[in-house]
Formats: structure tokens, sequence, C-alpha cells
């Protein structure tokens, strides 16, 4: 009967503490923190995965070219030996093309470069030469290729 007395007088006894109604909104809201905290955590991996795959082809872009114009030195260093150094006359500049690899080399093991000469006699005795160079590296499948050509002539 007490407990009836003390709730239609509107008495609140000190062990009863008065809550508010509770709407549940910090549920939703921690629910909604946590998902859009989840969403920027999976984009940002996708971020990091584009920068690591852009990383890869800019290191082996970078590769390629090297060996393109590496094949470039070599095949100029053919068509316009020094003669006192090696006792020989240039080689002959054709259309056929070939490959050079790099293997023994650190830096550019996996990669090749197909090279092509090409050249084309005026009239005044001087030699036109095109050279180019396709520089091809590849790590487990994945490829890039960077061109280079180059065009000289005799000095008469």
């Amino acid at each position: 009967m007490r407990h009836n007395l003390k709730n239609k007088l509107g008495l609140v006894s000190f062990n009863q503490q008065i809550r508010p109604a509770q709407t549940g909104s910090s549920l939703v809201i921690g629910i909604f923190i946590l998902v859009i905290m989840s969403l920027l955590g999976a984009a940002l991996i996708e971020i990091m995965e584009s920068n690591e795959d852009a990383y890869t082809y800019e290191v082996l872009g970078t590769r390629a070219y090297n060996a393109a114009q590496s094949g470039i030195q070599i095949e100029m260093q053919n068509v316009f030996p020094l003669i006192e150094a090696s006792g020989g006359t240039p080689s002959v500049c054709d259309n056929n093309s070939r490959d050079e690899s790099f293997t023994s080399i650190d830096g550019l093991s996996g990669c090749l470069a197909t090279l092509q000469c090409s050249s084309i006699i005026h009239e005044s005795s001087t030699t036109y030469y095109t050279i180019s160079s396709i520089g091809q590296c590849e790590i487990n499948g994945e490829v890039t290729s960077r061109t280079i050509e180059v065009q000289a002539k005799t000095i008469n």
C-alpha cells in the first residue's frame, strides 16, 4: 500500500532514480560511425593498392627505358666504332632486327632490347642511319616497353 501511495502522490524515494526515456539514438550513431570508418578504411586500402601498381609500372618503365637506351648505345658503337681502339671498320647497318639481352646486368635482368638499324646513302656519299631500340622488361607476367629512335649521319 505504501508503494501505491507514493505513486499517487508523485513522491519518489531516494532508491529510485529518475531516468529519461531513451530512444537508442546513440546506438544508431555508433553503427553509422562504424560503417563510415569501414568504408573509409576500404577506400584507403584501394588507393594504396593502386599506388603500389603505379609504382611497379613506373619502375618497370624506367628499366625498359634504360634497356632501350643501352640498346641504342650498343648499336651506335657497332655503327660508329672507335677505329683506333677496335681496329675494325663500321658494321653494316641492314634492316634486320636483333635482340640484345641484359641478363648479366643486375638492374636490367629480365629486360631485352630489340634493335633495328637502317641506312640511306645520299648522293653526296653521306650515309644517314636510323637506329631504333625497343626496350622491354617483364617481371611476374607484367610487361612494359619503351621505344627510342636515333638518327645519325657520317661526317665526311
